[in-house]
C-alpha cells in the first residue's frame, strides 16, 4: 500500500503581532530655537510676563455693615447696607452709603458713591488745617483744631476720615454722645469742607 504524498501547501499558523517599544534613538529630539519653531515660555517667564497690579487711587475703609429688611407683598426681603470712607491721602476724602443684595455689592456701591462725593478741603503746605472748624451732621457734632507737632489726635470714625485725607497735626473731638460712626464721619467731612484757604502774609517793602 503506497502512501500518498500530498502536494498541497501547508497553512502557516497565525502569528501573534508584537509591538516593539520605541528606542531612545527613535524618539525625536526636542526642538531648539534655531530650528525655526517658537520655544514655549517657561513657568518663571510666564510669571514675569504678567502685568503688575496698578494701585488704586483711593484707599477705602469700612465703617459699618448691617443687614436691613424690607417688607413687601411677597414677605420680608433682606439687603445689606455698607458705610465706606475713601481717600487718596493727599487731601481728597469722601463718605457714602451703599445697599445691595450681598455685602460685596453694597461695598462696591458705597465706594463708588464716596468717590463721586469726595471733597478737597483747603490744607496748609504741611498737610495740616489752617484754623479750627466745627460741623454737625444729624446727632453728631465734631470739632477739629490744628495741633502743631502732636500728630493726629482723634478717635472713632473721625480718625479714619482724617487718616485717609492725609491730614496731619490735627486733633478732633466729638462734642456729643453720638456713637453712630456714619454720622461722625459725615460731620468730620463737613468740618473739613468749612476750612478756608490759609492767608498769606504780605510783607510791605521797606522804603
Amino acid at each position: 500500500m503506497n502512501d500518498s504524498i500530498s502536494t498541497e501547501p501547508k497553512k502557516d499558523a497565525p502569528q501573534e503581532a508584537t509591538v516593539s517599544a520605541p528606542s531612545v534613538a527613535d524618539t525625536p529630539a526636542p526642538s531648539r530655537v534655531g530650528d525655526g519653531q517658537r520655544r514655549e515660555p517657561r513657568r518663571n517667564e510666564r510669571r514675569r510676563a504678567r502685568p503688575e497690579r496698578v494701585k488704586p487711587e483711593f484707599d477705602e475703609k469700612l465703617l459699618a455693615l448691617k443687614r436691613v429688611a424690607r417688607v413687601s407683598k411677597g414677605g420680608r426681603r433682606f439687603n445689606f447696607s455698607a458705610a465706606v470712607v475713601v481717600g487718596n491721602r493727599r487731601g481728597a476724602v469722601g463718605v457714602a452709603v451703599g445697599k445691595g443684595a450681598d455685602t460685596a455689592l453694597a461695598m462696591e456701591k458705597a465706594t463708588r458713591n464716596a468717590r463721586k462725593n469726595a471733597v478737597r478741603p483747603h490744607l496748609t503746605h504741611d498737610m495740616s488745617i489752617p484754623h479750627e472748624a466745627r460741623a454737625k451732621y444729624s446727632s453728631a457734632i465734631v470739632e477739629i483744631r490744628p495741633a502743631r507737632g502732636r500728630g493726629l489726635v482723634a478717635g472713632s470714625a473721625a480718625r479714619a476720615v482724617l487718616e485717609l485725607a492725609g491730614v496731619k497735626d490735627v486733633s478732633a473731638k466729638v462734642l456729643t454722645g453720638s456713637k453712630n460712626k456714619l454720622n461722625i464721619a459725615q460731620a468730620t467731612v463737613a468740618a473739613l469742607s468749612m476750612l478756608k484757604a490759609p492767608r498769606v502774609k504780605s510783607v510791605a517793602p521797606k522804603i
